[in-house]
């Protein structure tokens, strides 16, 4: 279950208002909760690393090590590498999945007669430039889904290279975020994992014709977010678990009344991915920033007081 964006929005804005003493918008939360949402996910890595030397209790609900693998579960993914061949002296190598395969966005344009330039309204061009682009023309004979690369996406509109298309069809724009943030597995063939090693061990590898590297054995070097694996003979076939970043936290609302007072709207809204039970760790933390935002000492010290007894138990 999903932490509601809302309900921690107007929790955080009850507690830095009690006294007046500043206001949040929701632009300033949006970003603040974005933030505390990806350094809770990065805090797991450590917290397993963590737990891991330390004994571990079989009860049903206070083992730490299995508590924190749940959390994290929400954000791993498995998908396919794109193999890129060898160039000059640089050594083949694989990317990693760049998506999990969730759209982030759609946005779809009747196409007016002769039209070159369709502004966007139901996607942005930071989310654009932040995805993988698709973009499928309908036509009016019934051919769905052809795939169509005779465009630009600038200064928030779809400009077609190629000229107008006619009247009647429909362009669908889909966005896949490149949400890949932490590498776990490499697997070959579905079912044989790929040894990380460095590059030094590499070299003592390939010393010995039984520690070489091959086909029933392979390595990789996971090097500026490129998977080199050995033997170079391997091109295809290649798969990775990996953790997933998680999707900006977005509080969306519409301006109502001759004040404009906002007014949230859960439709194009984005709640926090986190466990339920990261709640009151995820309001903690914003309002750690928020007083920083609002230039208020007092909630600054509160929050962190709070945030260092939370991380103490833990760690007892």
């Amino acid at each position: 279950m999903a932490i509601n964006v809302d309900q921690v929005y107007k929790t955080v804005l009850l507690i830095i208002n009690k006294e007046q003493r500043g206001y949040l918008t929701p632009n300033e939360f949006n970003k603040l909760a974005t933030q505390v949402q990806l350094e809770i996910v990065d805090g797991y890595f450590e917290t397993i690393n963590q737990q891991m030397r330390v004994p571990q209790n079989d009860s049903e609900y206070a083992d730490r090590y299995k508590s924190v693998q749940e959390k994290l579960d929400a954000f791993k993914e498995i998908g396919t590498c794109a193999y890129t061949a060898p160039v000059g002296s640089n050594p083949a190598f694989f990317s990693p999945p760049s998506s999990s395969g969730a759209a982030s966005g759609t946005q779809v344009f009747a196409t007016v007669l002769n039209a070159t330039s369709y502004t966007l309204t139901t996607i942005t061009q930071a989310q654009v430039e932040d995805s993988t682009v698709v973009v499928t023309l309908e036509t009016p004979t019934g051919a769905a889904g052809l795939p169509y690369t005779n465009f630009t996406i600038t200064g928030g509109a779809l400009q077609l290279t190629a000229g107008a298309i006619a009247a009647g069809s429909t362009i669908r724009i889909t966005l896949y975020p490149q949400n890949f943030y932490k590498l776990g597995t490499v697997l070959y063939k579905d079912d044989k994992a790929v040894e990380p090693v460095q590059r030094n061990e590499l070299a003592l590898l390939n010393l010995s014709t039984i520690t070489k590297p091959s086909d029933y054995f392979p390595v990789y070097i996971f090097n500026n977010n490129q998977i080199i694996i050995y033997p170079q003979t391997i091109n295809g076939n290649v798969q990775a678990t990996y953790v997933r970043k998680p999707a900006d936290v977005v509080w969306n609302f519409t301006a109502t009344g001759p004040s404009f007072s906002y007014v949230w709207d859960p439709t194009t809204s984005v709640d926090f991915e986190l466990n339920i039970t990261e709640q009151s760790n995820v309001i903690l933390q914003i309002l750690l920033y928020a007083g920083v935002v609002i230039k208020d000492p007092m909630i600054i010290q509160a929050a962190s007081a709070e945030i260092q007894q939370e991380k103490q138990n833990e760690r007892n």
